[in-house]
């Protein structure tokens, strides 16, 4: 998960309509090009969350690339904190809506 330029860690709440358009699987498939770790779900208020874990280029080009989205998708806010990786991941997933957290 390291690289040269370190590694760090998103966790996002996408606000809009973001739900219905595939925005889970679209922050997978990204997830996966850029080789990071970590889960997505729906959240009962009708945003999106994530934590993702990964090299520091790969983490900042998915908080830029969660401002647009799939199509479909109208993203009206990105509220986004990053901090240390923790290393808890060996994989990123979808999980299902409501879920508590890591």
């Amino acid at each position: 998960m390291a690289s040269v330029g370190g590694a760090k860690r998103l966790e996002a709440t996408v606000h809009g309509r973001v739900q219905g358009v595939g925005f889970r699987w679209w922050v997978e498939r990204v997830a996966a090009r850029l080789q990071l770790v970590g889960w997505v779900a729906n959240d009962s208020s009708g945003s999106v969350i994530l934590v993702v874990e990964g090299d520091t280029s790969g983490i900042d080009h998915l908080a830029a690339e969660l401002w647009k989205g799939p199509s479909g998708a109208v993203v009206e806010r990105v509220d986004s904190r990053f901090a240390p990786p923790t290393g808890q991941f060996r994989r990123f997933e979808i999980r299902a809506g409501g879920h508590p957290g890591d």
